[in-house]
C-alpha cells in the first residue's frame, strides 16, 4: 500500500492561516453578554449639618435613590461640617469617571465655586450638574409636603381668596439664588393657586416674618410655611418657629426628590459640559 504524503498542501496551509486570522481577531471582540463599563458614579454634594438628623435623611435618601437606579454607584460627599468631606469621597472615586450633583435647591457661591473648586483641586474626572432647583419635581415635594402638613389637597374657593403661603429658604447673599427660588415660588403659586412669597432664613430679604406680615396686608390670613430645605436643621427649624401657622417639613426623603437627582444626573450627561453650572432645563 502507497503512503499518504503528511505534508500540508498550499491550500491547507492557507486555510490554516485564515483560521488563525480569524479566532485573533474574535478574541478581541467582547462576549455579547459580557459585564458593560460601570456608569459614571452619583456623587450627592450635601451642604452639611451639625443636626445629626441631617445626615441620617441624606443617607436615606441616597438609599431611595438607588433603589430607583440599580447598578449606578451613588456616593455622598459634604461640603462642610459631616463626613465624608467632598475631597475624600473624590479621593476613594481615584479615576473613576463622576456626576456631581449638589443636594441644594438653587445656585450660589456652593454651586459656583465651592463645589467645582473642590473637583479641581482633586484633579477628579467629574462634571458638576445644576442644582435642584426649580423644577417641576421639587414642587411635586413641596406640595406633597404642604399637603402632609395640612393645607387643602384642592385648593377651595375660600383658600383661594384668604390664603397664602411663605415659601421658607436658606437664603443667599448671589442674586442667581434668588432668582431661582423666586421661580419655585411661581410654579408653587401656579399649583395651589394662591400667592407664594419667597422668605429667607439669612442673607437676603424679606425674613418669614416679614413675608406673613406682607401677605396678611394684603388680606390673606391664612398663611402657612413652605419649608425649602433638604433635611432637618437650624435654618429649618427657626423658619418653622416664624410660622402663624400650617409649616411643612422639610423635603427629605420624598420620593421626587430622589427623582430630581437622578434627572439632574442624566441631563448632565447629555449636556455639553460648561464652565460653570447653569440653570438646567427641566
Amino acid at each position: 500500500m502507497k503512503a499518504t504524503n503528511s505534508t500540508p498542501g498550499p491550500t491547507a496551509d492557507l486555510m490554516r492561516r485564515i483560521s488563525t486570522r480569524l479566532t485573533g481577531r474574535l478574541g478581541r471582540v467582547p462576549p455579547p453578554h459580557g459585564r458593560r463599563p460601570a456608569p459614571p458614579a452619583l456623587v450627592v454634594v450635601a451642604h452639611g449639618s451639625r443636626d445629626p438628623r441631617a445626615l441620617s435623611t441624606v443617607r436615606e435618601l441616597l438609599d431611595r435613590v438607588r433603589e430607583l437606579r440599580p447598578g449606578l454607584p451613588v456616593h455622598l460627599g459634604h461640603i462642610e461640617l459631616n463626613e465624608p468631606l467632598l475631597p475624600d469621597t473624590l479621593a476613594a472615586l481615584g479615576e473613576a469617571e463622576a456626576v456631581l450633583v449638589p443636594l441644594l435647591l438653587s445656585r450660589g457661591h456652593h454651586v459656583k465655586q465651592d463645589i467645582p473648586e473642590m473637583a479641581a483641586a482633586a484633579r477628579a474626572r467629574t462634571r458638576v450638574a445644576a442644582p435642584l432647583g426649580p423644577h417641576p419635581l421639587l414642587v411635586d415635594a413641596l406640595h406633597a409636603r404642604l399637603a402632609e402638613a395640612g393645607w387643602p389637597a384642592r385648593t377651595d374657593e375660600d383658600t383661594r381668596r384668604t390664603g397664602g403661603v411663605v415659601l421658607a429658604a436658606a437664603g443667599s447673599r448671589d442674586p442667581e439664588s434668588r432668582t431661582d427660588t423666586g421661580r419655585t415660588a411661581r410654579l408653587l403659586a401656579d399649583r395651589l393657586g394662591v400667592p407664594v412669597v419667597p422668605a429667607y432664613a439669612s442673607a437676603a430679604a424679606p425674613t418669614v416674618p416679614e413675608a406673613v406680615r406682607a401677605l396678611a396686608a394684603r388680606g390673606r390670613r391664612r398663611v402657612a410655611v413652605a419649608s425649602c430645605f433638604t433635611a432637618p436643621g437650624r435654618f429649618a427649624a427657626e423658619c418653622a418657629e416664624a410660622a402663624p401657622g400650617i409649616v411643612s417639613a422639610p423635603l427629605g426623603t420624598h420620593p421626587s426628590m430622589a427623582r430630581l437627582l437622578l434627572h439632574r444626573y442624566d441631563r448632565t450627561l447629555t449636556t455639553p459640559a460648561t464652565t460653570t453650572p447653569a440653570l438646567a432645563p427641566a
